[in-house]
C-alpha cells in the first residue's frame, strides 16, 4: 500500500512539474514521461518520450529508464534506449523521486557522457577520437529523432498554427492566468 502511495505521489510531483506523462495500460508501475534536452546542452531543443517501470519495491529499488525515442550517447543504447543503470543504481535512495531523475539524473548523464563504460560504443569511439564530429552528430539526430512532433507532443500543423497566433497575437498583454500552472494537467493512458 505504501509502494502504491509513493509511485502516486512521484507521478503527481512530475504532472505538477509540467512533464507530460502516459500511463501504460492505466498503470502507475508502468508509464512514458516526456523529457526535454537540457538548456545549454547538446540536446536543447530535443524531446525524448522516455519509458519508465517501477519496480514492486519502489521506492527501495531505483526505476528501470528506457529512452523510447532514439538518442545519440554513450551511455545510452541507441537501439533499445536502455540507459547506463550505474547512475541511477549507485546513488539511488528511497528519498529520491522521480522528478529527480528527470532534473538531475539524466541532465547529468547527458552533460557528461562517461566513453569509458558505454553501452553505445560507436558513440564513445566518437567521443574519444573527434569530440566536434560527436557534437555534430548528437545534434544532428535530435534534429532527425527528437523533434516535439515526433513524440506526439504537437503535430507539425499545430507548431505551425501557433507560430501564426503568436505573431498575430502580439499585442504584449498577457491573459489573465496566462502561465500560472492553473492549467490542466496532461495525463494520456495508452493501451
Amino acid at each position: 500500500m505504501a509502494s502504491s502511495k509513493r509511485r502516486d505521489t512521484d507521478l503527481m510531483k512530475l504532472m505538477m512539474k509540467d512533464y507530460k506523462v502516459e500511463l501504460i495500460n492505466e498503470s502507475n508501475h508502468q508509464f512514458y514521461v516526456f523529457f526535454h534536452g537540457p538548456a545549454d546542452s547538446l540536446y536543447t531543443g530535443g524531446v525524448w518520450k522516455v519509458s519508465v517501470e517501477l519496480p514492486e519495491e519502489y521506492p527501495f529499488s531505483s526505476p528501470s529508464i528506457a529512452f523510447s525515442t532514439k538518442i545519440y550517447h554513450p551511455n545510452i543504447h541507441f537501439e533499445t534506449g536502455t540507459v547506463c543503470v550505474n547512475v541511477l543504481n549507485q546513488t539511488w535512495s528511497p528519498l529520491t523521486d522521480l522528478v529527480n531523475v528527470f532534473e538531475i539524473y539524466l541532465p547529468m548523464l547527458l552533460n557528461e557522457p562517461n566513453a569509458e563504460d558505454p553501452l553505445n560504443a560507436d558513440a564513445a569511439a566518437l567521443l574519444l577520437r573527434d569530440r566536434a564530429a560527436y557534437e555534430a552528430k548528437v545534434k544532428e539526430l535530435c534534429v532527425e529523432f527528437a523533434k516535439p512532433e515526433d513524440v506526439g507532443l504537437v503535430s507539425e500543423e499545430e507548431s505551425n498554427d501557433e507560430e501564426l497566433t503568436e505573431d498575430d497575437n502580439d499585442s504584449g498583454d498577457e491573459a489573465p492566468g496566462a502561465g500560472s500552472g492553473d492549467e490542466p494537467m496532461d495525463v494520456d493512458i495508452v493501451n
